[in-house]
Formats: C-alpha cells, sequence, structure tokens
C-alpha cells in the first residue's frame, strides 16, 4: 500500500496597513512555500486637504485615515482576490510617524488580527520601505539601504537580513522636505518631489550655484539645511523657478549619490537599496545608474508610503520566523530602526 501523497502546503496571506503620515496605505503579500514574495494588492488613498496648507496637517490626517481606513482595506482585498477570512497574518507600522494617524492604522490591525486569531506584526516604517526594494529580485542581505522620503533621510548597512546598522542620517531637514520647501518657495505646489522634478526639466541646472553640503566630512551624513538657505537667497536675488529647481536637484542629488558611494567603499557593499518617495526622482535613479553599483529600486507604486510595503515587513517576519508581537504595544512618533 502507497502512502499517500502529502498534503500540499498552501501560500500565506499577509495583510499590511500604513497609517504613519497623510497616505492611508493597504496592500496584500503572498508567501509562498519556497520563501517568494508576491505584491497581490496595493491600494493607497493619498490625502489632498493638506496641499493648501502646503504641508501636513496631523489633526486632518488622522481624521481622514478614519474615514478611509474600512474602504482601502475592503479594495485592497477584492484586488488581491481574497476574503478578509482568508488573511494568514496582519501586519501594521507602529513607528515612527504622526501618533495620531498611527494609531489609527495599529488599533485596526489590531483589530482584524484578533478578530481572525492570526499573528499580529508591528512594522517599522523605514523597514517597510527598504522591504518595498529587497523584494524586487528577492534581494537578501549584505547590502546598504538609503530611505529618501519627506520625513527620513536615512543610510543604514544590512550585514544580514533583519539587522540595520544606521551609518548615517540627516542633521536637519529631510530630503523630501527639502524638496517640498523649496518648492513652495519657488511657488511650484505641493508635494514639492514632482513638482521640481518637473520644473528641473525646463531649467538651468547650473544658474544657480549651490554648494555641496558637508564637504570634508568623515562620516556619511547629510543636511540640507544650507541647500534651503541658499535657494532662499538665490529667490530673492531673483533666480529663475525652473532655475532654482534644476540646480537644486542637481546639487541634492550629487550629494545623495555621493555620501552614498562613500559609505559603500567603506563598508564594501556593492549592493544599495534606495527607497522612500526621493527615490522616484528621475534624476536620483539616472545618477545611481552611472554610479558603479548595483541598485535596486521598489517596484512599480511601492516608492511612497503605502500598505505593501507593510506586507513585505510583516512577511519576512513570518518567513524568517520571528515571533508576533504583543496587542499590547503603542505607536511612536520617534523609532530608531538601527539595532547597533
Amino acid at each position: 500500500m502507497t502512502d499517500p501523497a502529502p498534503t500540499p502546503v498552501r501560500p500565506r496571506l499577509v495583510l499590511g496597513i500604513d497609517t504613519s503620515c497623510d497616505d492611508t496605505g493597504v496592500g496584500v503579500v503572498e508567501l509562498a512555500p519556497d520563501g517568494t514574495l508576491t505584491v497581490r494588492s496595493n491600494r493607497v488613498w493619498s490625502q489632498t486637504v493638506h496641499a493648501r496648507y502646503g504641508g501636513i496637517m496631523p489633526e486632518l490626517a488622522s481624521r481622514e485615515h478614519v474615514e478611509r481606513i474600512a474602504e482601502i482595506t475592503r479594495d485592497a482585498l477584492a484586488e488581491a482576490g481574497i476574503t478578509l477570512a482568508d488573511v494568514d497574518a496582519v501586519a501594521a507600522t507602529s513607528g515612527p510617524g504622526l501618533v495620531g494617524a498611527l494609531l489609527v492604522g495599529l488599533m485596526y490591525g489590531k483589530g482584524v488580527a484578533q478578530a481572525l486569531d492570526v499573528p499580529f506584526y508591528a512594522a517599522h516604517h523605514l523597514e517597510g520601505h527598504i522591504h518595498a526594494a529587497a523584494a524586487v529580485g528577492d534581494l537578501h542581505a549584505p547590502y546598504l539601504a538609503l530611505v529618501v522620503s519627506g520625513g527620513h533621510t536615512h543610510l543604514f548597512d544590512v550585514p544580514r537580513d533583519g539587522e540595520y546598522v544606521l551609518v548615517g542620517a540627516t542633521k536637519d531637514d529631510a530630503a523630501g522636505e527639502a524638496f517640498d520647501k523649496i518648492a513652495r518657495l519657488a511657488g511650484l505646489g505641493y508635494p514639492g518631489g514632482p513638482a521640481i522634478s518637473e520644473a528641473a526639466t525646463r531649467g538651468d541646472p547650473h544658474a544657480v550655484p549651490f554648494k555641496e553640503p558637508l564637504q570634508g566630512q568623515k562620516g556619511f551624513d547629510f543636511s540640507f539645511s544650507g541647500l534651503k538657505t541658499a535657494a532662499l537667497l538665490a529667490h530673492r536675488a531673483g533666480a529663475k523657478p525652473d532655475d532654482l529647481a534644476a540646480s537644486f536637484q542637481r546639487m541634492a542629488v550629487q550629494f545623495l549619490v555621493k555620501t552614498t558611494i562613500r559609505a559603500a567603499e567603506a563598508t564594501g557593499r556593492d549592493v544599495v537599496v534606495v527607497s522612500g518617495g526621493v527615490a522616484a526622482n528621475r534624476a536620483l535613479r539616472e545618477a545611481f545608474a552611472r554610479s558603479g553599483l548595483r541598485v535596486v529600486f521598489p517596484g512599480a507604486g511601492l516608492n511612497t508610503d503605502n500598505g505593501a510595503m507593510i506586507a513585505l515587513a510583516g512577511a519576512a517576519a513570518l518567513r524568517e520566523g520571528r515571533p508576533p508581537s504583543s496587542l499590547d504595544g503603542g505607536a511612536s512618533a520617534y523609532a530608531p530602526l538601527a539595532n547597533a
């Protein structure tokens, strides 16, 4: 008598939720038996109410998350072709971010996990950004990770999967924050990243003589306050908005890429993950393409804040056998990722 055929192991489905700032993001990721991760859905509601203020209004962001999260979750499940009962684990961002906004997604995710009796993972927002790129081509450590967004400019060494060593960080504004402020200064609109990228195509990148920040530093930190001040002075001196945008973008990109190349040489890494909203900038991608490094960017729709990247982080934790998070944990505005 032959033994019965083994029961096939089905893929596991992870629901990810991110409400760290002004985007309500929900996504579903499939974890295959062989460890492969696949994004099944990624739905984001981008809030527009903040445009009139030129920046994020935390209370308004929290209210919009409350109003939208159930709807976006239903959309993400429908896009993935599953029902809530099919979910095997839930991940939600616990920090860093706006505490009121974080609490909406965190509490919602915990409630779903508790109702389904499935594991819950409190995810770090920056780890989500890193996994959004690392999932492309199933990348594994070691590598460097540069996270550049509206709220973060951090450079990590990742010697092993799940281990992060902070190599450098901004001393003042994040890169995306500087893009927003200079776009507002030049009257180019909000959000600043796409506005400056578009205006730069019409401007002279050498019209405004910006100086590279932190020249001669031994470390790998970033600073954008000097560029901001120089932009203000150039604006007052009559610089054209398109020239200001092109010149600022040229120097910001040069600074980010040169610092990352130096860090790669110092750590011996030849692979760099670049993620976050600024990673969508075409000039930055083109500059990294000329860097001589193997550079990995997030897939389509995964650059800015989204739930799929949090589902990817949760699925990676599930794959690596990490224990689920406690349902007692709270949200944190400041949550360092580095563990060394």
